[in-house]
């Protein structure tokens, strides 16, 4: 599977072959539109929606300042219920992990629930190259699996695909893997479901090792909960003798109560329902009940680095719903190949430079890749400011020299001088304007910006020249304007 996203070119060189694919940009508008208006509607249903989303985010900033606290006490918590806890520093370590305790019980395949955080560390190739069989049940994450392809949204990894390429894909791939797509399958939605569901029900009935993230830890309690759409993490979750959970160490909360709100404002700005068709939760192991073995492995992979970030910190009050990338114009356009990362549109932008670092040349550019209209922030749950924290890291980046070409660099340097220097900007001005017929109507070395648009006029003079020049004809009187009707 193609599923690692190492060695991506920037956000702009990668976004140019998805602006140019029609079918692409067609499946996207659709898609996010459908999504978006559905989740309108079921937002406006809720009179204290907006109290929602305070409380959720100050149940995150709360947590997030006391994030040691509440991770000793999910860890001893989730020990006294019979599970075992396991720390993380970054991926290899954790996908050791996670390799080593599928080994121990000789088990070489694994079904797995959608988890952001297992793509984020390349789990499945990490256990491919162990000889362990990685199988995903959500059935976007399989069409994914099966058409040796990139997840490219939070909610719906193939939301790049339409149903006619979803049909060849099963027709073509099921059987390597498995049990075959029926014959003469149409594309249907209810066919292409059905032959999903026969497909993995071998693999849930047969399977020993079941692997998933968590939406939410408990941190009280020791419980985890998972949220779907599907029954297939049911499956997963109940079915195997031994269940591992990689979960990113953000995803505490502190109370029971606290998954209260989150209930309520998950599933409406994810799905766009009143309520989760699928909550599973569970605490440590129960003897008859679910699986015998329960391991835990919190996360780390650049997050602590994150909250020692004041503005960036807020990316990690992330629930994963999606809401962003569905209403972001930029993604509707590029798609979430583009962005180099799990995580793509606009939380992705702010939240892959912090956990990967901003070195590279895809996520350098990943805070460029916004136009700040924040309809992003509107919709967010939990209230993360998104513009916010894109304009931060593009100074991040700008100071870090890893932006711009030396053209622009040095003109910037020179424009600070001459501010600083207002003797210096006024003779530039007056320059500017006893040269105006000459002005080109393209800048030098900027003609992906002024080829498809027009350079203003310059004025017959400057603000500062008509200020002197005007300001002389009779003073305005104390506190306010001159009544001349200007």
């Amino acid at each position: 599977m193609t599923g690692t996203f190492v060695g991506m070119p920037s956000f702009p060189t990668a976004a140019r072959s998805a602006l140019a694919d029609e079918t692409l940009r067609g499946n996207l508008r659709y898609a996010t539109h459908t999504i978006r208006d559905k989740r309108a509607k079921a937002v406006a249903e809720l009179d204290d929606w907006a109290l929602l989303r305070e409380a959720g985010k100050q149940i995150k900033d709360h947590t997030l300042r006391n994030l040691d606290r509440y991770l000793l006490q999910l860890e001893e918590a989730v020990t006294a219920a019979g599970g075992v806890v396991h720390w993380a520093a970054d991926a290899a370590e954790a996908n050791r992990i996670v390799a080593d305790l599928v080994k121990a019980t000789g088990e070489s395949e694994v079904v797995k629930v959608k988890s952001m955080a297992t793509q984020e560390i390349g789990l499945n190739e990490a256990l491919a190259a162990e000889g362990i069989s990685a199988y995903e049940t959500d059935l976007a994450e399989l069409i994914v699996q099966l058409g040796d392809d990139r997840p490219s949204h939070i909610l719906v990894p193939a939301i790049h695909r339409n149903r006619g390429e979803i049909r060849t894909i099963f027709a073509s791939e099921m059987g390597k893997w498995g049990r075959a797509a029926p014959d003469g399958l149409s594309d249907a939605p209810g066919e292409l479901a059905e032959a999903a569901r026969l497909h993995l029900r071998e693999k849930f009935l047969r399977a020993k090792v079941g692997i998933s993230g968590a939406n939410f830890m408990v941190a009280e309690t020791g419980t985890l909960a998972v949220f779907e759409s599907e029954g297939n993490g049911r499956m997963c979750l109940t079915l195997p003798e031994t269940l591992i959970s990689v979960v990113g160490i953000e995803k505490v909360v502190p109370t029971w109560r606290d998954l209260e709100v989150f209930l309520q404002t998950l599933p409406r700005s994810s799905t766009a329902e009143r309520m989760n068709p699928y909550t599973t939760m569970w605490t440590g192991t129960t003897d008859g009940d679910g699986p015998s073995a329960f391991h835990l492995v919190l996360l780390d992979n650049g997050r602590t680095a994150t909250l020692a970030d004041e503005t960036g910190r807020q990316a990690l009050r992330c629930i994963r719903c999606s809401a962003c990338l569905n209403v972001c114009p930029v993604y509707e356009r590029a798609g979430g190949h583009a962005y180099g990362s799990v995580y793509p549109g606009p939380i992705g932008a702010i939240l892959s430079p912090q956990l990967r670092g901003t070195g590279s040349e895809i996520d350098a550019s990943l805070p460029y890749a916004s136009s700040l209209c924040g309809a992003c922030y509107e919709v967010c749950p939990v209230a993360i400011d998104i513009p916010e924290v894109l304009v931060h890291l593009r100074d991040r980046v700008a100071h870090q020299g890893c932006r711009g070409h030396f053209l622009e660099r040095a003109a910037i340097k020179a424009a600070g001088w001459v501010f600083e220097h207002p003797g210096a900007l006024a003779a530039g001005e007056r320059a500017a304007t006893a040269t105006r017929r000459l002005h080109p109507s393209r800048l030098p070395g900027a003609g992906a910006w002024t080829n498809s648009r027009d350079l203003p006029p310059m004025p017959p003079e400057s603000f500062r020249d008509w200020w002197r020049r005007n300001r002389t004809r009779g003073a305005a009187p104390a506190g306010g304007r001159k009544d001349d009707g200007s």
